[in-house]
């Protein structure tokens, strides 16, 4: 294990940050020099100081180890959320030292959960700071450290096996320098053409962009505390649904779509089985708040389709308060908490490719045990599913309801509630967002204890790095 590498390349992560600091400094300075600014130059000067010395100090070694694979993208999440948090102390007000953390781990991971009672208090660049860590966090830290080096060899492919989701690769037909490119474009677009629409829609272009960037990265950071039932418009509503749902897509997907390549959408089993969960979804609650006399037909449609594609995209955006949902309704919402959308995308949760897999592998079971003699494999696009997936998924998915357990009863252990505790735990776990009682669609983290807001916060790195990538960061020892 070579340290130095590891802060070289944790360093230029560090960087990255940097520079976004100093455009959200301008934000600032553009906006009549806000109360934001010197804070945020100020975090700028010393994030690029912190992130220089390894860069100057230890020279460029592109042959990184495994393990040192993991360990820089690990610690990268980890001091970006340290120096992501720098801006928010420096302004005050909300911020404490713990609800800074949070807010900048909330960010980064894209869950887009808040301890913020008073958004619309925030000068405008440290609200487009807020985007900005969603920006960085969806793309994903190393993808965007990567994307600026001129050339990294092994490097790139080392770090890239690391960020990218297992699952998410086998869409991607591409050498790592593509994949990389194809990536960030898929991401630039979809911000850039959804601010647009959002401007043409009536939503001010400020707001447009940061939402925009929110929307794509299935964060939910939103300017204004109702979120996006403070514009009260259908329109700009439908926008975001629709930018939502490609935005839960594999990229990789989205890519050949837009390409007209081999591969589209429509042709990928996963996204089928996604697109579909959302008509149902959102058909299902629809019906159950308009036969409960919660809302008139169109009310329940319009509502129901926004949060549920807000929910299972992992976006987090609210038009109206889960809260006083019905039954069904909410735990429809909770078990699409835990299922998400596509791995590829920057949706985050089990995803939709680990339960598709799951049910195919119960079917195929189920066949086994009525006909014993007989070779049934389940198959995925038409293609045999290999044992050792099955079994990845599998454990996968155990480890992940484990965490779930062990994080909830943490939480009821410093008196929250069980159903605050359990969801609190499930959306920071699954980069969601809103969960219900206390930290419901309309509502924040803020009346959580601090122990609480940091086993949730570091329950959103794990969830971030799909659970491997942050138990190998305590495991290094055992790779010798």
């Amino acid at each position: 294990m070579r340290l130095s590498i590891v802060l070289r390349y944790t360093g230029l992560a560090i960087l990255l940050n940097a520079g976004f600091m100093a455009v959200s400094a301008m934000i600032s300075l553009f906006n009549d020099v806000d109360t934001g600014f010197y804070p945020l130059v100020l975090s700028a000067l010393l994030t690029a100081m912190l992130g220089s010395f390894p860069l100057i100090f230890v020279p460029s070694d592109t042959n990184i180890q495994n393990k040192e694979s993991y360990l820089i993208v690990v610690l990268a999440w980890l001091a970006s959320s340290f120096v992501g948090m720098i801006p928010y102390m420096l302004w005050g007000g909300e911020f404490t030292l713990i609800n800074s953390w949070f807010e900048s781990t909330s960010g980064y991971t894209t869950t887009g959960s808040t301890v913020l009672m008073d958004v619309e208090a925030l000068p405008n660049g440290l609200l487009f700071w807020r985007s900005c860590t969603h920006g960085i966090g969806g793309a994903g830290i190393i993808i965007f450290a990567l994307a600026i080096l001129p050339s990294a060899g092994r490097a790139k492919v080392s770090l890239s096996n690391v960020e990218i989701s297992p699952l998410a690769k086998d869409n991607y037909k591409y050498r790592i320098d593509k994949i990389v490119k194809i990536l960030l474009f898929v991401y630039v677009f979809l911000i850039s053409t959804e601010t647009i629409c959002l401007g043409l829609a009536g939503m001010p272009w400020f707001d447009a962009v940061c939402t925009s960037i929110s929307t794509v990265a299935t964060g939910g950071f939103s300017t204004k505390n109702m979120s996006i039932a403070y514009y009260d418009s259908l329109a700009i509503e439908v926008i975001v649904m629709v930018y939502m749902i490609i935005s839960g897509l594999h990229f990789g997907l989205l890519f050949a779509t837009f390409a007209n390549k081999k591969g589209g959408v429509l042709k990928s089993e996963v996204a089928r089985y996604y697109l579909m969960s959302i008509v149902v979804g959102t058909l299902i609650i629809t019906a159950n708040l308009y036969l409960t006399n919660s809302y008139s037909f169109v009310e329940s449609l319009r509502y129901a389709s926004f949060q549920f594609i807000s929910i299972i995209t992992t976006t987090g955006f609210a038009t109206v308060d889960t809260a006083a949902w019905p039954a069904l309704s909410v735990l429809l919402l909770i078990f699409y908490t835990l299922h998400c959308a596509c791995a590829g995308s920057t949706s985050g949760g089990i995803k939709a490719d680990r339960v598709l897999i799951l049910f195919k592998t119960f079917r195929s079971q189920t066949l086994k045990l009525q006909h014993p003699n007989a070779i049934i494999k389940p198959k995925l696009n038409s293609v045999s599913i290999s044992d050792s997936l099955i079994h990845s998924v599998l454990i996968f998915i155990s480890l992940y309801l484990m965490f779930l357990l062990v994080g909830t009863l943490i939480l009821t252990a410093m008196n929250v509630d069980l159903i605050t505790s359990f969801t609190a735990v499930a959306t920071c776990l699954g980069n969601v967002g809103p969960g219900f009682g206390g930290v419901s669609s309309l509502g924040n983290f803020s009346g959580l204890p601090d122990g609480a807001k940091v086993v949730c916060s570091l329950a959103m790195i794990l969830g971030r790095l799909e659970l491997y990538g942050f138990i190998q960061f305590f495991l290094i020892k055992s790779w010798r």
